[in-house]
Order: C-alpha cells, then structure tokens, then sequence
C-alpha cells in the first residue's frame, strides 16, 4: 500500500508564494506521475500540474507562468512552487500518483488535501 502526505498549505496574501510538498511511501518500485489538483467549492476537482518521473510537465493554462511542478525521485516527493498567487486560485490543492508498487499492474493514488487560501 502507498500513503501520500501533502504539507505546505496556509493562508497568504495576493502576489506572494506557497510551496506544497506531497511524500509517497510505502511499497513503490517505480513512480510513474505524480500531478496535483485542486477543488473549489462545489465543483469537480481540476488538474493544476503533472510531472513523470523523466520530467516532463503540464499546466493548466490558468496557472502557467506562475506555478512550477518539480519531481524528487530519490524522496519520492513531488513539489508545486507557487508564485504570484491569486484570490482565485483559492482552492483545497490534493495530490495524486501513478505508482508500480509490487503488483504487475500500477495504481492510483489519492492525498487528503491541503487548504491554500489567498486573500486579496
């Protein structure tokens, strides 16, 4: 079984940074993509960055330019550096992995969540 720990969350004002961490342990042979999403209120939860294990990235276009997704594979950790933050980017940010634990086929993953509050 795979756990995910996020940390990082809080309250910040507008224009200023957060930087969210999510830890995978357990019986991980391989990480194939770790991505963080966030939910707002009432509504589905949206993808925000992804990352593989070989670097490759996506965002959303809503948080291009501000955002930086980063994989350690060595820890296991995957990181979301948030820059010029925005009232609307208020949201509970969750973390998700694609993992190749023991079993011949990999599994998905699923944080707890973590508040990230900006205000204006």
């Amino acid at each position: 079984q795979v756990q995910l720990v996020e940390s990082g969350g809080g309250v910040v004002q507008a224009g200023g940074s957060l930087r969210l961490s999510c830890a995978a342990s357990g019986s991980i042979v391989s990480i194939i993509t770790m991505n963080w999403y966030r939910q707002f209120p009432g509504k589905q939860r949206e993808l925000v960055a992804a990352v593989t294990s070989g670097g490759a990235t996506n965002y959303a276009d809503s948080v291009k330019g501000r955002f930086i997704i980063s994989l350690d594979n060595a820890k296991n950790t995957v990181y979301l550096q948030m820059n010029d933050l925005k009232p609307e980017d208020t949201a509970v940010y969750i973390c998700y992995a694609y993992i190749r634990t023991d079993a011949i086929i990999p599994s998905r993953y699923w944080g707890q969540g973590t508040q990230v509050t900006v205000s204006s």
